[in-house]
């Protein structure tokens, strides 16, 4: 795609018949934290709550009455979803929308208030994508790609348009949260049109790094599979322009655990009182994990993009839980203390005036026991000066806080241990999170081998996690690791991992 047609329709973009021009907001807070400017793009006051209205409805603004009259279809997971039902309303056309089953309610209600007609289908995107595009074909109706499209790409590049226009003074740095890439394609476009010098920092999740590794081998890279926390972002392989555009304008990108975007949300919080959905924060994870990791900051304001805010409310329970993690305000430690009177308040004297945020304590032998405990930290190095304290108080002690076993399940199992069990195998599992998937997962488990113990539970978010143990004789490992693998969903084996060897087995 040549640089300067892109450039054209970024400037002749339409997106202001139903989009906004949205504040480019100081983050005092934050910005006090890293000693350095940060403004908030704040994509998250448009009339649907995300970036996607500006590229949905440039390209439909621009159909012939003919393809009007045969109407739009489209495959989202939410936010292009109501761009694209908001533009069919204003342009009173008919739309399609295909979405996965493990889209959050709140954006498939509002797509249908928005009298769009929805489709469910699939478990991810690439599913609903290549449903809308059978659709596609045998309707007529024209699909509305939601990044890999010129005037797509063009209406999101009016974003950089803002940001160049409404800049404060001198610009470091612009982060951008990267699903299939028409954001960042856009944006980088037309900042590095006008303003060479100002760095573009793609963001990602951990588990959804498409634009990383695709940038990294020279080509485009398909993902297995991708994480679905940052449901927004959650795209297994990024736009062949996205990708070309990324390739000639895009400084470096950054990568994220879902601690950081946790952590993240509530930073946003913090200085706007908003809550953004997990890509919508992803540009501020990122922002502040790369300037951890400059030994100087450089001159200039560094911008993140708020790209969404459509959050399910039952996943602020995940959230809240992780966020304090994610910004190393709390550590989690397994401790084996003596069994006697006494022993709980000498542990605490050790800990001194620390806020404890967790205590979880099961009688194990009459010797000794072992506990699970929550500390607040200020950060990783004072987390670590308390695993030093209570080594030096002679304590045996492990650091769990990067544990997913211990975080997402031992801490509320802890006790559960039974003298029956002989030769426990077990393993955490995923899978896509929608009415029915328990029960569904429970079938597919079958009933070779007798499960010794099982823990879910609900996090409001879009995966389903399970941490099941297994008896499996020795001679049956064969069997049971060719069971694991084909079993359809994603599974780590957590046998002989410190949590579980100190609470569970």
């Amino acid at each position: 795609m040549p640089f300067d047609s892109l450039l054209r329709d970024i400037l002749t973009s339409r997106v202001y018949d139903v989009a906004r021009e949205t504040p480019l907001d100081p983050a005092p807070r934050l910005s006090a934290r890293l000693g350095t400017s940060v403004l908030l793009k704040r994509e998250d006051l448009q009339p649907v709550f995300s970036f996607k209205i500006r590229g949905a409805y440039n390209r439909m603004a621009r159909l012939t009455a003919e393809e009007r009259g045969r109407g739009v279809i489209a495959a989202s997971a939410g936010n292009h979803a109501q761009g694209v039902a908001l533009s069919a309303q204003h342009l009173g056309m008919r739309a399609t929308i295909v979405m996965p089953q493990t889209t959050p309610d709140i954006k498939v209600d509002a797509v249908r208030n928005r009298g769009a007609e929805v489709v469910l289908a699939g478990d991810t995107y690439a599913d609903a994508y290549a449903f809308a595009c059978e659709e596609a074909s045998r309707t007529g109706a024209t699909f509305i790609h939601p990044f890999d499209d010129p005037l797509v790409i063009a209406g999101q590049g009016t974003v950089g348009d803002e940001i160049v226009r409404q800049r404060p003074g001198e610009l470091a740095g612009i982060f951008i949260p990267v699903g299939g890439g028409g954001l960042l394609a856009g944006i980088a476009a037309y900042v590095k049109a006008v303003l060479p010098a100002v760095r573009i920092i793609g963001v990602e999740p951990v588990d959804a790094d498409a634009m990383a590794r695709s940038l990294a081998a020279g080509h485009r890279v398909v993902l297995e599979r991708v994480g679905l926390f940052a449901d927004g972002v959650a795209v297994r392989e990024v736009g062949e322009h996205t990708f070309a555009i990324a390739t000639q304008t895009v400084d470096e990108i950054v990568l994220v655990d879902n601690d950081a975007i946790c952590a993240a949300i509530k930073d946003v919080f913090d200085d706007t009182r908003t809550i953004m959905e997990p890509a919508g924060a992803l540009a501020v994870a990122g922002l502040k994990a790369w300037a951890a990791a400059q030994p100087d900051l450089p001159p200039g304001a560094l911008v993140a993009v708020l790209s969404g805010a459509n959050m399910n409310f039952d996943r602020l329970r995940f959230v809240a839980e992780r966020a304090e993690l994610g910004e190393q305000r709390e550590a989690l430690f397994a401790v084996t203390i003596p069994e006697r009177k006494g022993a709980f308040r000498e542990f605490c004297t050790i800990l001194g005036p620390r806020v404890i945020t967790e205590f979880n304590y099961r009688l194990s032998t009459r010797a000794e026991a072992h506990i699970f405990v929550g500390v607040g930290t200020r950060s990783r190095a004072d987390a670590d000066d308390v695993l030093v304290r209570l080594r030096e108080g002679g304590y045996r002690v492990a650091d769990l806080t990067q544990s997913e076993l211990a975080k997402l399940h031992v801490r509320y199992m802890v006790g559960g241990r039974s003298r029956d069990v002989t030769r426990e195998r077990v393993c955490r599992f995923e899978f896509p999170e929608r009415p029915g998937a328990l029960l569904q997962f429970l079938d597919t488990l079958g009933g070779r081998w007798n499960i010794s113990l099982f823990h879910y539970r609900n996090h409001g978010a879009d995966i389903g996690r399970v941490l099941a143990g297994f008896e499996v004789p020795p001679e049956e490992d064969a069997a049971f690791d060719g069971f694991l693998e084909a079993l359809g969903y994603r599974s780590f084996e957590d046998t002989g991992e410190d949590a579980y060897e100190r609470f569970l087995a």
